[in-house]
């Protein structure tokens, strides 16, 4: 059959066009009533993409909008702070504490440090009232904020998982959200992430490393540009492209867990993020979804294991010296995703992006 030729869109970066990739929008509302026809598309675009946009303007989903404006605007409050009053704490476990710029692999591997700083945030310790946050949003309001949004992705994250369980006819106990219930221990995290300009991190400290989430799925909201994803082979993919903030949803993505535990179904998405434009701070906010800390399954290096181990040893992975990741199975960061194409291993410079502009290439 003869390749098809359809216009996709493309955005100049680093001097060059690249692709801004397509994909599905899954509408909320009719996902909560378990319609069958958006049941079978958002099956359809875990299976063969691992991501998709998530539709939540409508009276089902607006609340979830409203929570997570809250929590930028706290974001802006406790990013604001000096170092010691965010550093309070520090990293008090992988998924829980404070983060400096600096911690992990930038966007370009070995020789650079990523561009961000962010607060991770307990959904277990939330539910118990007792949770470990900095002083400067440790009030009666912003806890309040914070509870607010994890419940309401928490909800929009199962209603996913519910109708994933559905349409892949998944019955009892192999139902996905049978491993995610709220009153088992979990990694599970409310992330909140802000990226500095290049000005103040220098060319050395830059984005996020190419990686698969650890989580079941990932719920992510970010107004800005930045985040680029490599789509499955299948897809034609060659090149990391881009995805197009949309105004009303979230971008969901598939990560390592549900693909283990969907039997290597689902597919898992290859991401990172990259200064668009290197001169401003961009926000964003990932609600990991994760299995409960006993859930077993098979991993990508065909190891029987539980999510709580496969969490810690890759975070590990993430936050080892370029060299040690090197010796590490290349699984382990992937995810046992298999990539198709080369990466642009050049730091990023200072300019200011074009419009983006309407192209064709073969799918």
């Amino acid at each position: 059959m003869a390749p098809v030729t359809e216009p996709i869109e493309t955005v100049e970066w680093q001097g060059k066009q690249v692709p801004v990739w397509p994909m599905r929008t899954i509408d909320y509302g009719l996902l909560l009533s378990q319609d069958p026809a958006e049941v079978e598309k958002v099956v359809a675009a875990c299976l063969e993409d691992g991501y998709f946009q998530l539709d939540l303007d409508g009276i089902d989903g607006r609340r979830m909008l409203e929570d997570r404006q809250a929590v930028l605007n706290l974001m802006d409050r406790f990013f604001s702070a000096p170092l010691e009053a965010k550093n309070e704490y520090g990293l008090i476990d992988s998924h829980l504490g404070y983060e400096p710029l600096g911690s992990r692999t930038g966007a370009f591997g070995a020789g650079t440090k990523d561009g961000y700083e962010m607060l991770k945030v307990s959904r277990d310790e939330i539910q118990q009232g007792s949770p470990r946050v900095p002083s400067p949003i440790k009030n009666s309001g912003d806890l309040h904020i914070l509870e607010q949004a994890i419940g309401s992705c928490n909800t929009v994250t199962k209603v996913i998982l519910s109708a994933l369980s559905s349409g892949m006819n998944l019955t009892g106990t192999e139902r996905f959200e049978k491993s995610h219930r709220n009153d088992r221990p979990s990694t599970t995290t409310l992330s909140m992430m802000h990226y500095l300009p290049a000005e103040v991190t220098g060319q050395d400290k830059i984005g996020h490393q190419k990686h698969t989430d650890i989580s079941s799925l990932t719920l992510l909201f970010s107004d800005q540009w930045g985040l680029q994803i490599r789509p499955p082979g299948e897809c034609g993919a060659r090149e990391m492209g881009f995805v197009a903030p949309k105004k009303g949803c979230a971008f969901v993505h598939v990560g390592d867990s549900l693909r283990f535990a969907s039997g290597m179904k689902f597919q898992s998405c290859i991401h990172r993020v990259v200064p668009f434009n290197p001169s401003e701070h961009r926000y964003s906010i990932a609600y990991f979804l994760r299995a409960e800390d006993d859930t077993m399954f098979m991993d990508s290096e065909g190891r029987y294991v539980t999510a709580k181990d496969w969490h810690d040893e890759k975070f590990k992975a993430f936050t080892d010296p370029p060299v040690w990741q090197a010796m590490a199975p290349k699984s382990m960061i992937l995810g046992g995703m298999v990539e198709d194409g080369a990466d642009d291993p050049e730091p990023v410079a200072p300019f200011v992006p074009a419009v983006a502009k309407q192209t064709a290439i073969e799918v």
